[in-house]
């Protein structure tokens, strides 16, 4: 009798521990899910902070986040890996494109950038995503370091001439930074290329949402 009880009282313990387990992993489901969607939408309004900088708000009509085109080119944009490019417009007409690009030759690696161009072929400006530059040296790439990156906006592939978008110790018009110049020439390299790419590719690049394909070509 007393075995049959104590059996009894060890299956209702089960039942009572795998209903707080079951209330438990719903609970921590629900948390998670809460807390993914918060993210995203920090992530979110990081973006968009990120995008209206270069592309203030007043210039656009659409919805940038989602008028969008993948690119692959290596060559160009310093990465095996799609790169996303968000369009902005206004009433219906092409305003500027934001292509999210890499440096991968920094100082300690691969440098990601967000270059804004214009549709008449002017940078609407330029701004650091990510690096792992030296503090003190490399890190003065970030808009919050000092206002070297402000330099790219209003430029043009003639202006300065092709052959000038250097850092100045290359015989070039871009300053660099004492102790640090690999970390420059790095960032106007691949903003050169980048704005070269969205020239020469213009039509592609700003083609009505409805009917761009997913990858531009790759020459």
């Amino acid at each position: 009798m007393k075995i049959a009880e104590a059996i009894k009282q060890m299956g209702g313990s089960g039942l009572l521990l795998a209903g707080f387990a079951v209330f438990g992993g719903l609970a921590l489901a629900l948390t998670h899910g809460a807390t993914a969607e918060k993210i995203r939408e920090q992530e979110r309004a990081t973006l968009i902070g990120r995008l209206n900088e270069i592309v203030p708000a007043e210039r656009y009509d659409n919805q940038p986040l989602q008028d969008v085109i993948q690119l692959r080119n290596a060559e160009v944009f310093g990465t095996d890996d799609p790169v996303t490019v968000y369009r902005a417009r206004r009433d219906g007409k092409p305003v500027a494109a934001m292509l999210t690009t890499v440096a991968p030759d920094g100082y300690n690696g691969a440098i990601r950038l967000l270059v804004g161009v214009n549709f008449d072929g002017r940078l609407a400006g330029v701004r650091v995503v990510n690096h792992r530059e030296t503090p003190g040296l490399g890190d003065k790439i970030e808009l919050s370091r000092s206002n070297w990156v402000r330099r790219f906006t209003g430029l043009w592939l003639g202006n300065p001439p092709e052959n000038r978008w250097k850092v100045r110790k290359d015989g070039g018009d871009f300053d660099q930074f004492a102790g640090a110049t690999i970390t420059p020439r790095a960032v106007v390299a691949a903003v050169k290329r980048t704005l070269a790419y969205a020239v020469s590719h213009r039509d592609e690049l700003f083609a009505p949402a409805a009917t761009t394909t997913a990858t531009a070509p790759a020459n």
